[in-house]
């Protein structure tokens, strides 16, 4: 038996019919007042005023743009609301069902197609990626650069313990127009070529040593689900996994600001002497300054690491999905299981061989809570112009939080800004709502004149 959801489509569409457009979060001390310059739309509901005074208090203290958060509790989908402007200049506001780019919360998805694919017996975690992988160029097969590379497995990959550190060398995925240049064609790269440029490179660390986050961990992985599922990566990701839970809108988003999807956002580069453009990296003013979110670097070879546009309740939907895997949703539970798991070695443990209180699963940061007690998992992402936040608690709740800036006016990230203070408004709730957001919506609906 498995679940149904609402099409996103659908509560969009609800949703605003009810949009409190201009309307601000309920006030009720006199600081607030400063706050009705933030635009708020979605339903109110006063048993989570706490969320609402947290998201118009933090875009007014950080000078943001803009904000989307939605919440789930128990696989149901409670709040979902839009705050501030989805874009500057025209002054829309951002909508509860906003896209936004979700930069690295890409990976929990790919990692979610991936452990899908061994699920199904179709591949498995230790496979090797020179036996998954046809590498060429101009027809003739690539050698490896380092004998290493022989021993990187998929769950390597997964775990981000492939052997390659930008820290030590650099961040393959911002090559776009070097590589471009190496491989004789016209720039930007895409992720193909990408991975032809590395594949005669030297790694930085043996194979499963230790961890380091690793972009092209999962521009690998995403060439592997094509392979595996004979199917495009995105393809794939839209049948198997977002259609499964009723979610419809998310894709793959586009690097020009001409090719902006129906309903998304507009980015703005936040803090004081971050860089703000950067030499564009295709179209016809490649090589000229650009703003950064829009050619500064190729978000389409990003695809399968930090390309995906979402709405928050998309991300809260994908992320209640491992609450309840006995209802086969997505996974089984022994997948979901595998999914979170500690990696073995230094990558989850400490150089006496104890645990470490956090580590990077198949996709997902973890942190162990006491027995019995369950565990925290989320992902981050940031590209310029965009920063956000995925969470899913022990308690069952989860959340998303977008925004369309990446920093605020102190210059710190402001999804990293905001993790602990959603947590405090969490905890502030009292009475929680026991109808998923789409019932709610559809009894609004009913006796609303």
């Amino acid at each position: 038996m498995r679940p149904t959801y609402p099409s996103p489509g659908s509560v969009a569409m609800a949703v605003s019919l009810l949009t409190l457009i201009g309307s601000t979060a309920m006030a009720r001390e006199p600081e607030e007042a400063a706050k009705a310059l933030v635009v708020t739309t979605g339903i109110a509901d006063v048993r989570l005023e706490s969320f609402d005074r947290l998201m118009t208090k933090f875009l007014t203290e950080n000078k943001l743009p803009g904000a989307s958060l939605a919440v789930a509790r128990n696989g149901r989908l409670i709040y979902a609301r839009g705050f501030g402007l989805s874009d500057v200049e025209a002054k829309t506001p951002v909508q509860p069902d906003s896209l936004f780019r979700i930069a690295s919360i890409s990976k929990p998805i790919t990692a979610a197609a991936v452990i899908q694919l061994v699920e199904r017996g179709k591949l498995k975690l230790d496979d090797h990626l020179v036996d998954l992988l046809d590498v060429r160029h101009k027809g003739k097969p690539v050698p490896p650069g380092d004998p290493r590379l022989k021993d990187v497995t998929v769950r390597h990959l997964l775990q981000h313990r492939g052997g390659w550190d930008r820290d030590k060398s650099f961040d393959p995925m911002f090559r776009s127009v070097m590589f471009a240049k190496e491989l004789g064609t016209e720039p930007p790269a895409t992720s193909w070529q990408v991975i032809t440029a590395m594949w005669s490179r030297p790694l930085d660390f043996a194979p499963g040593e230790r961890y380091s986050y690793c972009n092209y961990g999962y521009c690998l992985l995403g060439r592997i689900i094509e392979k595996v599922s004979g199917l495009p990566y995105e393809a794939y990701v839209r049948k198997e996994i977002l259609e499964p839970l009723g979610i419809d809108s998310m894709r793959i988003g586009k690097t020009l600001i001409e090719d902006r999807a129906p309903g998304e956002v507009r980015y703005v580069v936040g803090a004081k002497g971050r860089k703000k453009q950067g030499p564009a990296v295709l179209g016809p003013s490649l090589g000229e300054p650009i703003a950064m979110p829009y050619g500064g670097w190729y978000l389409e070879a990003m695809d399968a690491h930090g390309a995906w546009l979402a709405s928050a309740s998309d991300l809260v939907r994908f992320a209640a999905a491992f609450d309840a895997p006995r209802l086969g949703t997505l996974l089984n539970e022994s997948s979901v299981r595998t999914m979170f798991a500690r990696p073995e070695g230094s990558a989850g443990h400490k150089a006496d061989g104890t645990p470490t209180s956090t580590y990077y699963a198949c996709g997902w940061h973890v942190r162990d809570k006491q027995p019995g007690d369950g565990m925290n998992t989320w992902h981050t992402g940031s590209l310029d112009g965009a920063t956000c936040l995925l969470v899913r608690r022990h308690d069952g709740l989860s959340w998303a939080v977008l925004f369309n800036s990446d920093s605020g006016s102190n210059g710190k990230s402001a999804a990293a800004t905001i993790d602990p203070l959603i947590h405090q408004a969490a905890n502030a709730v009292k009475e929680w709502p026991n109808k998923d957001m789409f019932e709610r919506i559809q009894t609004r609906l009913t006796i609303s004149p």
